[in-house]
């Protein structure tokens, strides 16, 4: 399998591509193109975050999510391809609120050549009904909030902006 990261690109039509288009879930053999997916996660988060570590970092444990019964990590798949990604994680609500659990997305990544074509929507409606058939009543995630563009994509998807996480470094 290629690298996701290469982005064929295609002149194809919108139907053309829908049709051509396959979402699945991850397997294990995934792993290696997933954590390239992971890089370029991390290369367009590295603006908006200047406390990251220098390269390499991680911020997720691919493998490991894959594995997981309490998660679904999700891939779009383009002539055998991996041009998106996505996951969702059962988690512990806070104690305070009424479900005590919810569904967790993270690692939403649609190759630069492949974005505005509805790939984020397809994620979120596979990993919304994986959420819905264990029972998980809400799912959350987090963006950062000068990420206008990744804030858009969500509310396109009925996401509400909940609570502002704030911080202060005190060596600055």
């Amino acid at each position: 399998m290629q690298a996701a990261l290469t982005g064929k690109s295609n002149s194809m039509t919108s139907d053309d591509f829908t049709t051509r288009i396959r979402i699945r879930s991850a397997i294990p053999d995934d792993v290696p193109v997933l954590k390239q997916c992971e890089q370029g996660i991390i290369s367009a988060e590295r603006p908006y975050d200047h406390t990251l570590r220098p390269d390499p970092i991680s911020y997720y444990d691919v493998g490991e999510l894959v594995m997981s019964d309490d998660a679904e990590v999700a891939v779009i798949e383009l002539e055998g391809e991996i041009i998106a990604t996505g996951y969702a994680h059962k988690q512990p609500s806070k104690p305070y609120v009424e479900s005590d659990y919810h569904a967790f997305l993270g690692f939403m990544f649609v190759h630069p050549d492949h974005r505005g074509k509805g790939l984020n929507r397809l994620l979120m409606d596979h990993l919304f009904a994986w959420a819905r058939s264990r029972g998980l009543p809400e799912v959350r995630l987090e963006v950062y909030s000068n990420n206008t563009p990744a804030i858009r994509a969500y509310e396109k998807t009925g996401f509400k902006p909940y609570i502002t996480e704030m911080r202060l470094n005190l060596e600055d």
